[in-house]
């Protein structure tokens, strides 16, 4: 079988799944989640086993340091990703819930019942933990999911899809309700964004690279980010100390990842008293780059670096941050405006009415007042997991859970009414 063949195989298995599973109550869904974590657990050995053999082939290819860190499943992450299956399993169960209802003049009582989307497609690349994460989700709300690992996880996310298989059947469930591809080819990316008859939406995650191609090849609605470029503005009437925690934790805690600090801005009032700080925190202890702009560069020491036309907007996935001093709010807004890539954006302020206004007039996914950036993270939000962050406001905007991961269409109640 080819592999047009045989994602066009996959495609109707999941349009049939997806059917299915909008007929399937919360207490199957449920059962195949509680399942699947007790299966992550009692397979933990396994697991590790197929993910180590993917670590060693990605350290032969020579696979950077970020992405084998996201590659690599942890005691930690295998833990997590059983405690969220739990977690999911716990929430309310959207499908078929009627959110909001009223009563026309002619008696008929309208309302809008929420419902799954049909056949997720995604494409993503390392954190095989994502295989979980996406499956749980989407079954929660009701959908199929086929799913495209890189080919640097692919022994991980086949051991994960055993799993979740196992878990299905064992609830009534078919399981093709979660496929991942068995085959690392690539066509298989051009394969599946031809299959609109059968998958209703398309998530790509990974670089900017892999999500442009997919948007320009996808014959079906795409829901993506192209960039983590987040900053946090300090304003002038921050609280230093607290501000210098947050920005410590928002650069260094995990420094590639989308929703890590990329950009400091800083209000001329307190640029003097503040940026030293930094220098001895961010600089001397963790060893952080400042890529500075002219008037910031003497207060950042042996560290920084002179600014670039290229630096502002970039995603560095690593220990460099662009540092620049701003003369307002405003300005610092504008440049957000001109360089952010609408993920996260927060304010370091103790004003109130400042720290409103920015929440109102940011264009980001999640604005923050006096929070690290990362906290844009759909487990820190109480949503249980993410399928990803979708930096596109249509039809969602931020962390996509389980209700993200769901529409509405409208239903009627009547009593014999037709129209005049």
């Amino acid at each position: 079988m080819d592999t047009y063949q045989l994602l066009e195989d996959m495609g109707q298995k999941a349009s049939a799944a997806a059917r299915k599973l909008t007929a399937a109550s919360p207490e199957m869904k449920a059962n195949a989640l509680m399942r699947l974590s007790e299966l992550i657990l009692e397979k933990q050995a396994d697991i590790e086993a197929a993910n180590a053999i993917d670590i060693a082939k990605a350290e032969e290819k020579g696979l950077d340091a970020p992405r084998l860190n996201r590659l690599r499943l942890t005691p930690q992450t295998i833990a997590e990703m059983a405690e969220a299956c739990k977690f999911i399993a716990q929430m309310d169960d959207p499908v078929g819930a009627i959110e909001t209802q009223w009563q026309r003049p002619n008696g008929l009582l309208v309302g809008k019942m929420r419902i799954p989307l049909g056949v997720i497609a995604m494409i993503y690349e390392s954190r095989p933990n994502v295989t979980i994460d996406s499956g749980i989700l989407c079954l929660k709300a009701g959908n199929a999911i086929i799913l495209r690992g890189g080919s640097e996880a692919i022994n991980s996310n086949l051991a994960l899809a055993k799993l979740l298989h196992e878990a299905l059947v064992h609830a009534g469930l078919p399981k093709e309700s979660v496929q991942v591809v068995p085959t690392t080819d690539r066509e298989a990316i051009a394969a599946m964004c031809k299959l609109e008859q059968h998958i209703d939406v398309i998530i790509p995650r990974g670089g900017e690279t892999l999500i442009r191609k997919v948007v320009e090849m996808a014959t079906m609605p795409v829901l993506k980010h192209y960039e983590g470029v987040c900053h946090a503005f300090i304003d002038k009437s921050a609280n230093l100390a607290e501000a210098l925690d947050i920005v410590a934790n928002a650069k260094t805690q995990r420094p590639g990842v989308c929703n890590a600090l990329e950009g400091l801005l800083v209000h001329k009032d307190v640029a003097e008293e503040f940026l030293p700080m930094v220098t001895a925190e961010l600089g001397e202890k963790r060893q952080v780059e400042f890529r500075a702009c002219p008037t910031s560069f003497p207060l950042l020491g042996k560290h920084a670096v002179a600014m670039t036309d290229s630096d502002p907007g970039t995603e560095y996935h690593d220990l460099i941050l662009l540092v620049k001093i701003v003369d307002s709010m405003q300005e610092a807004q504008d440049y957000i405006a001109a360089y952010g890539s609408n993920h996260t954006e927060i304010i370091c302020t103790q004003d109130y009415n400042r720290a409103l206004a920015f929440m109102r007039e940011v264009d980001a996914s999640c604005v923050a007042v006096n929070a690290s950036t990362r906290f844009n993270d759909g487990g820190q939000l109480g949503l249980g997991a993410e399928i990803g962050i979708s930096t596109s406001k249509l039809h969602s905007y931020g962390p996509m859970g389980v209700k993200e991961l769901t529409t509405t269409k409208f239903v009627i109640f009547g009593q014999g009414q037709v129209r005049q």
